[in-house]
Parts: structure tokens; sequence; C-alpha cells
């Protein structure tokens, strides 16, 4: 149906009368009258009785004047929601990113996020999987490289490193490996070297298995490989952000490490103007320069 139809049908139906509906919509009579007669011939019914005191709907054109009410508030309740939101943020966020960046790093921040903007819902999708953000499969990413489709907006956040963590309990009985080789006496947690995954990590652990390893532990997510390493199971490949959340960590052969992994906040062009990516963005960002300023404290 026609929403100008629909929109000269609902003041009809408000006002009673074509001459006061034609006042409020700035329109003549006769044209107004048209618009009802045309509408009443799409619907093959009627919706008005003509009286000489006014119009009065008929059971149809009370069905219809429901809807219209009920489209009417909602197109008004949006139109105010439209104005606010110059102002406020709120709404749904969907927000991709790593299993093991979302559940380790960036999930433990959201209460700071939701406490700024409490009206502001986010849908966090946490795969390997890269998520289409043209096609609108979500809002906003955070990807462990520099995103390659077109028509997005990207920010570089920061470089992460792949490095070797063990537990002070596990160092402890099983002593701290001083050269790779000695990886021998140890159990290695990480991914699978084919699994989804950073590509400067996958290219560390296979660098790890050309050594003579004790025993492995694969897991195909990031999260899983710390449960481990924190329950003592044995040395941990993982990412370095996790020693700010995780202090008691305890970083073994200083000198192995993986290549940069930069990490992107991307998001389609034509979301600029959104207010919850502009929440959502500023709020990473923040968090961002914490983590380095704690950095350098430690460092210091």
């Amino acid at each position: 149906m026609d929403w100008d139809r629909l929109r000269i049908f609902h003041a009809v139906a408000d006002a009673g009368s074509l001459t006061h509906a034609g006042d409020v919509l700035h329109l003549s009579q006769s044209a107004v009258s048209r618009q009802i007669r045309s509408l009443e011939e799409e619907l093959n019914t009627i919706l008005f009785h003509r009286h000489a005191r006014g119009l009065i709907l008929t059971e149809q054109g009370e069905l219809l004047f429901d809807a219209t009410k009920h489209m009417s508030k909602r197109l008004d309740a949006a139109a105010a929601r439209i104005r606010d939101s110059e102002e406020e943020v709120f709404g749904e966020l969907r927000v991709t990113t790593t299993i093991g960046f979302g559940s380790l790093w960036l999930a433990p921040r959201l209460p700071a996020l939701y406490e700024k903007y409490p009206n502001l819902k986010i849908d966090l999708m946490l795969e390997e999987r890269v998520l289409d953000l043209p096609m609108r499969e979500a809002d906003v990413a955070i990807r462990m490289k520099e995103p390659s489709q077109a028509d997005l907006i990207r920010k570089r956040l920061m470089n992460i490193r792949m490095r070797l963590y063990a537990s002070p309990q596990y160092l402890e009985q099983q002593g701290v490996p001083q050269s790779l080789s000695d990886l021998r006496h140890h159990r290695l947690i990480s991914q699978n070297a084919t699994a989804a995954q950073v590509s400067s990590g996958a290219l560390l652990v296979r660098e790890l298995m050309s050594y003579e390893i004790g025993s492995f532990l694969t897991v195909n997510n990031y999260f899983g490989v710390l449960q481990g390493v924190i329950h003592h199971l044995g040395i941990g490949v993982l990412p370095d952000y996790l020693t700010q959340d995780f202090p008691n960590l305890v970083r073994v052969l200083d000198d192995v490490e993986s290549n940069d992994v930069p990490v992107f906040l991307a998001y389609p062009e034509e979301l600029r103007q959104s207010k919850r990516i502009e929440a959502f963005r500023e709020f990473v960002t923040e968090e961002i320069i914490a983590h380095r300023r704690r950095e350098r404290d430690t460092a210091g």
C-alpha cells in the first residue's frame, strides 16, 4: 500500500472530516477525497460511512486506523530518537573480533563502556572468520591484520607480539628453560599451526615445532591456551597484551617472539556519522592509550 494514501487516510480518520484533514495536510478537499477513493479501490472495501455530520469509520476502516495509529506512533518515536541521537548513544552495535582478543582483552573492558553509555547494546560476535562489513554482517570489527575490503574506514590501534609464558608454579615444578632445545623437557601449549590464527603466531608455532618438544597441547583459540597455562599445564604461546590483566604470567625465553601483529579497527564508510561507532571507537582508543601507558610505567 502507498504510504501517502495511508498517511492521508490516517489524517481523515483522526479528523473525521475531509476538509479538516485537508487543512492539516495542506491539500484540497478534492485531492484528499481522490486519495481515499483510490485506497478503498485498492483494498476493495469501504473505509468510511458518509454522514452529513462527517465521516465514520467502517469496521474495516477501524482495523486500518488501528494499524496506522501504531505506525504513526512508531514513526514519531523513531523521529524523536533520531533527533536525540545527535546527543545520545543508544541502540545495538554489532562488534566482531577474534575469540582470543574478544574474550581476553575486549570483554573485560566493556563495563567502562556500559557505564558511560547504559543504553548501548553490544552484540559481541567472536569468531576467527572475517565477517563482511560492507554487507553489514557486523557494524565494526577489530582485526589482527589490515582489512582488505573496499569502502572501509580503518584505524591502526596497536601492535602485539606472540611470546612464551608459563605460570610460576609450573616453572617451579619443571624448571625454567634456558634455550629452545630445553623444550624437550616441557609441554608446549599453542594453537595448531594449521588453525585459523594470526599468520605471525602460526609461523612462531611452526618454528617451535621444528625443535624436539616433550609434550603438546593444542587448542583452537588463545582463551583455551591461557587456561592451560594458568592451570600449570605447560608453556603457552600467547599474545603479549595479556600480561597486564594476568600479571602472574612469567615470560620464558625472552628472545623468542613473533613479528609484529597489527591490530586494526574498521567499519563501513556509510557508518562514518554513526554515534554508536564514534562512541565505540573512542572507547577502544582510550583503552589502548591506557594500556600503552601502563606498559611504559611497568617498563620504567
